[in-house]
């Protein structure tokens, strides 16, 4: 099984759009729930899971020009705008609007235009 031999953990069943960009080796896992956009980066270490209870059970719903530093966690049935700059050691439990940076535990949103400009790789682009 590859997610044993690479450290990542995507389910084939999960809806990813074009253009996603693993940085870094291992350690990584993608509820098959989860929703991912185009152009968006995932770091080591992250957990992008659901919640079985309560307001938000389910699993996140990941925007376009998302870039998810190492060590997050990403969880419940939340809405992360487009681009969104979630900070190393995040805990993101809520949504997170458009243009935004979501930093720490506890989470602060930070409004950001271009919050991910220089930050993301390697992005899909249909007219190159």
């Amino acid at each position: 099984m590859y997610s044993h031999r690479y450290g990542i953990q995507i389910p084939y069943n999960t809806e990813i759009g074009k253009g996603l960009y693993i940085g870094h080796f291992g350690n990584i896992i993608v509820n098959n729930a989860a929703k991912i956009g185009d152009n968006c980066n995932i770091n080591q270490g992250v957990t992008i899971g659901q919640t079985n209870r309560g307001n938000r059970m389910g699993a996140p719903n990941i925007g376009n020009n998302v870039w998810i530093g190492a060590n997050s966690v990403i969880v419940g049935k939340i809405i992360i705008g487009n681009n969104v700059l979630i900070a190393p050691l995040s805990y993101v439990n809520v949504d997170i609007p458009n243009d935004s940076i979501a930093i720490g535990n506890p989470l602060r949103i930070i409004s950001k235009s271009n919050a991910t400009s220089g930050y993301r790789n390697r992005l899909y682009n249909p007219n190159s």
